[in-house]
């Protein structure tokens, strides 16, 4: 990684320790505290990369729980340069 990009792994390290500190913490002032290091890293983000906070709070700030990758591919099907995309129960 580069020594310019370093910050970026920093906001992201943030996030994760506020994500799961807001989950499992039971204290009022330690979620404050939580909360506050989320806000603090989305900030981050957005400040350097020019995208508007709320954009970045909305996708970056919304998950709950212990930070784990969240990917779902059953598979993924390239045939003549098309692409099978499989149709939810739930509408998706």
């Amino acid at each position: 990684m580069e020594k310019n990009e370093k910050w970026l792994q920093w906001a992201v390290e943030l996030q994760s320790l506020a994500q799961a500190g807001l989950f499992y913490g039971k204290d009022n002032y330690d979620r404050e505290r939580y909360e506050r290091i989320r806000e603090i890293s989305a900030e981050m983000i957005s400040y350097q990369s020019e995208i508007p906070l709320e954009k970045v709070k909305d996708l970056f700030c919304s998950d709950v729980g212990y930070q784990t990758p969240k990917i779902d591919t059953r598979a993924a099907i390239f045939k003549d340069g098309k692409i099978l995309l499989v149709h939810e129960a739930n509408g998706t």
